[in-house]
């Protein structure tokens, strides 16, 4: 992709997932914006499908002109969601994404993934609720961090996504999802090959469902952290295919 005016390309909304943070996409971020790309990542608050979505399409309605929702691993699922009804969504990216169906709750179909370990490595605990009660949310134990999470990091950089992941809410993964925005938008998809976390085969399966157009990488769960190179390229490539794309079309 050579250098434009961002007038003409649509800005791309990275959602990152659970047990991460805006800064996961920061590899991304600095190639988008060498090719003069507009970009932003806000926050994921990781409390549920609902009120995460609900946080998202807030972000997207807030955007003068098109948006491309990029999403990795839960915020795969978040972007489905919240780009459902959104007017200015012209297509979707999942990075080694949940894309799930209406009615399907991430926990379920998690539990059926032959490549997943996810559960083995998480540590409960509460947070407390605006109505005065608590809630359970979940973290990775940091000791299985890198086996789980990030295999293709070196130990060091496996030890501080550990000590400075953000817990996610259980019922990010119990709570069933809504109509999904991949029905009528057009979906790219990069699949990790070595993903314990989600699951190769939970990511490649949902992918395919949703009809987009896949690209498999050699690596991790945190693929866009080890090879920000390809992951960008596959953006760049939707950012193009999209732009001619009317709003609201």
């Amino acid at each position: 992709m050579t250098d434009r005016s961002n007038t003409h390309l649509a800005t791309v909304v990275l959602v990152h997932g659970a047990f991460a943070d805006a800064s996961s996409w920061n590899g991304v971020i600095t190639r988008l914006q060498m090719k003069g790309v507009p970009v932003t990542a806000p926050a994921n608050p990781l409390r549920g499908i609902t009120v995460d979505a609900a946080y998202i399409a807030a972000v997207f309605a807030q955007i003068d002109g098109p948006v491309l929702a990029v999403g990795h691993s839960y915020g795969g699922a978040v972007i489905t969601n919240a780009a459902a009804n959104a007017k200015n969504v012209v297509g979707l990216v999942y990075v080694a994404a949940f894309a799930p169906e209406e009615g399907e709750a991430l926990g379920v179909v998690e539990a059926g993934s032959k490549d997943s370990v996810l559960n083995s490595a998480l540590v409960p605990r509460t947070y407390p609720t605006t109505s005065g009660g608590s809630a359970t949310e979940f973290s990775i134990d940091p000791a299985k961090a890198r086996d789980v999470f990030a295999g293709d990091l070196s130990e060091q950089q496996a030890a501080l996504i550990g000590a400075t992941q953000r817990p996610v809410a259980e019922f990010a993964f119990s709570e069933p999802n809504g109509p999904p925005a991949w029905k009528h938008l057009p979906a790219w998809a990069v699949v990790a090959t070595a993903d314990r976390a989600a699951g190769t085969d939970v990511v490649r399966s949902m992918a395919d469902r949703a009809g987009a157009k896949i690209t498999e990488l050699d690596g991790s769960h945190v693929i866009m952290v080890s090879q920000p190179e390809a992951v960008t390229d596959v953006i760049l490539e939707a950012v193009e295919a999209v732009a001619a794309v009317p709003v609201g079309a």
